[in-house]
């Protein structure tokens, strides 16, 4: 019996939790997604696809040992169809700067070929060009594309391809086919999509030409696909990712034209696969979008195009397919023949056999939330998930499974997802888990965080961790505070602790005139546990010093329920932390639309007398606007009490200093493997002592 089990106050125990219902699935017995698919002579396992994405797993520019872990893991799981970061096919192509280059993959390519064999998993290689969307910073060369029109994110002019540029770049798609075919892949797939060359020929966005490359834009893909053709031989796998609607109907691709061109590319009889895809130069976060988007957004655009298919190439579902029942309805709906479902195998590299097996309640949530594994960020991360922080890492990190031979039991305090990740981690190691929740709920700050449009899915991540816990034997006390001598009795008792008490709002005061009315200020914290019924009526201002997505959340929020908001930031745009996920443009149009009022380059200075005093971030000048209520989006503080009596208690997540759900889960598991491997009585780790991976960038 864990020490705090005891009735010492003369209360009665708090009851255990009640998780919450597991997500409705579609029947195991019954599911097209898990059912084997035959491309030419290649069967894959199962009609689910791992597509390409950026990851910064290349040493230089090659497909690394960490490339081939990342994909023999999502291979082991059961992905049916695995396509590889997209590699340039040309030197002078080198959009970020891990990105592959074709004729330095080879090795890499065959090894991954070696890797994934026993599972069955059919690999191609992703083969592309950035054209006027690529990166000059990197190859030191001018950027090529179809006509000189500067990309709409960089800016950058780039030069007009002449017809020698032209033959170079059909040629680099050929000989990197040929590469790939000799490496033991079983195919490739041509890059057409939102950030690619190809697909700024086929728009007149982009290809503005004179030639016979303008007045048929389709031109320069049938010449790259017959190409490839020749160099894969008549057994290779051949797929096209293409962009069949750039959401710029003024001069983009349209789905009518986009189903006119797949109407002519499935005619030509080269292709084997169809990947839908949507977005383009003015809208290159609509290929992988946040949360904020539905799920399956491209269901109709991937139908009209599998109609305009007529049954001559199979296509592929991709767009924010992340649910095990949306795939298999898309399947069972016609929609599709395959479904691309890259970022739920980040999330879950498991997702097909657990389906298979009939546990697809149990597949790890995608929150779709973009925080780890969208990576063209100039600080380089390398490709990770909030619920599932080995993903990335495999060649760093050890699986968390596992049987230990010695088990504890273990104290967890705090049920925040660095509490629950420890809690799970230990139980399915064996060790006797007991999880103090001093509240009556599960998930910490991400489970209030879960609140307005687009933000349900954050908690996904704490029911599924919740869930886990319970089936593996955790047992939950809530209402339970945890003492100093309850730390005592428990080490006393030979049980490890594991301290995961969250965060704070720290307690901000904003000056007023002496003697003046003062504003009422309120947390996001408070506010978002409590309801838009916490706060008075009249005009609200949000203060977000941080830039994050909290604050912006709480004004849309806010502007839905009727409120007057302003949102007040030091920055040139609100929630500029948004752009690390793509949604920093997505969030201001929302913000717009919602009436929402953004004082921007502002901080708050004072508050009284129903007003507050905004100061410019830079001239220093003051201004004041009405204010009822303020709620206060600054960063937390840890919650530290009960470690400052213990020190060197192992602790994770915010208690060691708040920031986000992957560092929470990611500490949360260290802290529980490294218990896990410590033998006999639980010794406090030294203070400030952590793991060789501690504080790196993530």
């Amino acid at each position: 019996m864990n020490p705090i089990d005891g009735d010492t106050d003369g209360k009665p125990e708090p009851p255990l939790s009640v998780v919450p219902p597991a997500r409705a699935v579609a029947c195991s017995a019954s599911l097209t997604l898990t059912e084997p698919f035959t491309l030419r002579e290649h069967t894959a396992p199962s009609r689910v696809l791992f597509g390409p994405h950026e990851t910064n797993l290349a040493r230089r520019r090659d497909i690394s040992d960490r490339h081939v872990a990342y994909y023999a893991r999502r291979a082991a799981g059961g992905a049916g169809v695995l396509v590889t970061e997209t590699a340039s096919v040309t030197a002078d192509d080198w959009p970020y700067e891990r990105a592959p280059l074709a004729a330095d993959c080879g090795p890499g390519w065959a090894a991954l070929a070696a890797a994934v064999r026993p599972h069955g998993t059919l690999v191609l290689a992703g083969l592309g060009h950035a054209g006027g969307q690529g990166s000059s910073a990197y190859s030191q060369s001018v950027l090529w594309a179809p006509s000189p029109v500067a990309d709409a994110a960089s800016r950058e002019l780039p030069a007009e391809l002449e017809q020698g540029g032209i033959d170079a770049v059909v040629a680099g798609f050929a000989a990197a086919a040929e590469l790939a075919a000799t490496a033991g892949l079983a195919g490739v797939e041509i890059d057409a999509g939102p950030l690619a060359l190809l697909r700024q020929f086929h728009s007149g966005l982009t290809n503005h030409r004179g030639d016979g490359y303008g007045s048929d834009r389709l031109r320069l893909t049938r010449e790259v696909l017959t190409a490839v053709r020749a160099a894969l031989g008549p057994d290779g796998i051949l797929s096209l990712r293409l962009c069949c609607d750039e959401l710029a109907p003024w001069a983009g691709v349209t789905p009518e034209q986009a189903a006119e061109q797949v109407d002519a590319l499935a005619g030509l009889g080269l292709l084997d696969l169809l990947v839908v895809t949507r977005g383009g130069p003015y809208s290159t976060t609509s290929y992988r979008p946040t949360s904020h988007t539905a799920p399956t957004f491209n269901r109709e655009l991937c139908a009209a195009m599998r109609t305009a298919a007529a049954g001559r190439v199979p296509v592929v579902l991709q767009g924010s397919v992340v649910d095990v029942d949306d795939a298999e309805a898309a399947l069972a709906d016609g929609v599709a023949d395959l479904v691309e479902m890259t970022r739920a195998q980040i999330a879950d590299p498991e997702l097909v056999a657990k389906a298979r097996a009939g546990h697809a309640e149990r597949v790890r949530p995608c929150l779709l939330c973009n925080q780890a594994c969208r990576v063209r960020d100039n600080r380089n991360p390398i490709v990770s998930c909030v619920g599932e922080p080995r993903s990335g890492h495999e060649t760093e990190d050890a699986p968390p499974e596992g049987t230990d031979h010695r088990p504890r039991e273990v104290l967890v305090v705090g049920g925040g997802p660095a509490g629950l990740e420890a809690a799970r981690v230990l139980a399915s190691r064996g060790h006797g888990v007991t999880l103090a929740e001093a509240g009556e709920r599960l998930g910490g700050a991400l489970r209030t965080a879960a609140v307005g449009p687009g933000r349900e899915r954050l908690a996904l991540l704490t029911d599924w961790l919740a869930a886990e816990c319970a089936r593996l034997g955790v047992r939950f006390l809530f209402g339970r505070t945890v003492t100093a001598v309850d730390l005592d009795a428990a080490e006393a008792a030979g049980e490890a602790v594991i301290l995961a008490t969250g965060s704070v709002p720290a307690d901000r005061v904003y000056p007023s005139p002496p003697g003046a009315a003062t504003v009422p200020v309120v947390s996001a914290l408070a506010l978002l546990d409590g309801g838009v019924g916490v706060l008075p009526d009249g005009p609200v201002v949000v203060h977000d010093p941080v830039g994050g997505p909290v604050a912006v959340g709480i004004a849309e929020w806010l502007a839905g329920a009727g409120r007057e908001v302003a949102l007040v930031a030091p920055d040139q745009v609100a929630g500029t932390l948004l752009s690390l996920t793509g949604d920093l443009a997505p969030a201001n149009t929302r913000l717009a639309q919602a009436g929402v009022r953004r004082e921007l380059r502002s901080l708050v200075r004072e508050a009284a007398a129903g007003r507050v005093v905004l100061e410019d971030v830079w001239t220093g000048a003051r201004r004041d606007i009405p204010c009822a209520v303020l709620v206060d989006c600054g960063h937390r503080l840890p919650m530290e009490a009960l470690y400052l009596q213990r020190p060197g208690t192992p602790r994770a997540g915010d208690c060691v200093a708040p920031r986000t759900a992957l560092e929470a889960v990611l500490e949360g598991r260290r802290r529980a493997l490294e218990v896990a491997a410590s033998t006999g009585r639980p010794r406090r780790a030294p203070v400030g002592a952590g793991s060789a991976r501690e504080g790196a960038a993530r």
